[in-house]
């Protein structure tokens, strides 16, 4: 087998092992930001070379390692069994016997060794509040019947999701991952924001502050940045928001 062959093969385990994560995190009830903090451990496992370990021990634990990380606490009982039950459909829960607590000790230790491999670098931050904002200040300049039928918001989280089946989150900044993947939704649906001197995702805010003052937003994530992108919910120059029906 080739070298190109091997990266596709270890290509795809990291695909099944993400897809594990994500299936195994939604039994345990983990909400969006801990299972993304999961896969992205993960990914940034393989990344720093930490061979040797099986995946879906490394899976495993970094479940339960998000979980500590994300305020989000798991029971090493729960993510052992339900890690088990995906792996082994037809076998029943674990009973509290020598094989439950050699398999806790190994989620003990692996958890040990993915802290070193990282140097205890577990804290990441996501795109998930930068496509929220961005979101929020976009749906103004639409259409709202199109924006309503396109599911637009629906599609740019479904596919955040799907970028963390891969290490596309370590490669990319968290702004520019939100920015391309609203981008990609509204094409995916044909929406064409309306026409302005620059991009709509390079559109500066008039007045940063009225981020702080937000009812949508409170705490602006691109306040704190180069203001590249779109920034408030304020219309562009020359566009002027659709009149509304009294009825609806």
């Amino acid at each position: 087998m080739g070298p190109l062959e091997g990266d596709k093969t270890e290509a795809r385990t990291h695909f099944k092992v993400a897809r594990f994560i994500m299936e195994a995190g939604v039994k345990l009830g983990l909400r969006s930001v801990p299972l993304a903090t999961a896969c992205t451990l993960y990914h940034r496992w393989t990344v720093a070379g930490g061979g040797g370990t099986d995946p879906y021990l490394v899976a495993m634990t970094a479940l339960y390692l998000a979980g500590k990380v994300e305020e989000q606490h798991l029971r090493s009982r729960d993510v052992l069994n339900v890690c088990h039950r995906y792996l082994h459909p037809s076998s029943p829960p674990l009973d509290l016997d020598a094989r439950f607590w050699e398999l806790r000790d190994s989620l003990a230790q692996c958890e040990l060794l993915l802290l070193r491999c990282l140097c205890f670098r577990v804290s990441f931050q996501h795109p998930h509040k930068y496509l929220l904002h961005y979101l929020l200040s976009l749906q103004p300049w639409l259409n709202r019947h199109a924006w309503g039928r396109a599911h637009v918001t629906r599609a740019a989280w479904a596919l955040l999701r799907d970028s963390y089946h891969g290490p596309l989150g370590l490669q990319h900044p968290p702004q520019h991952l939100a920015a391309a993947i609203l981008a990609l939704a509204l094409a995916c649906y044909g929406l064409v924001p309306p026409c302005t001197p620059t991009p709509w995702w390079q559109v500066r805010p008039h007045n940063p502050g009225i981020c702080t003052s937000s009812p949508h937003y409170p705490h602006c994530p691109s306040c704190a940045e180069e203001p590249r992108y779109l920034g408030s919910p304020v219309l562009p120059p020359g566009v002027r928001r659709e009149p509304r029906c009294p009825r609806a």
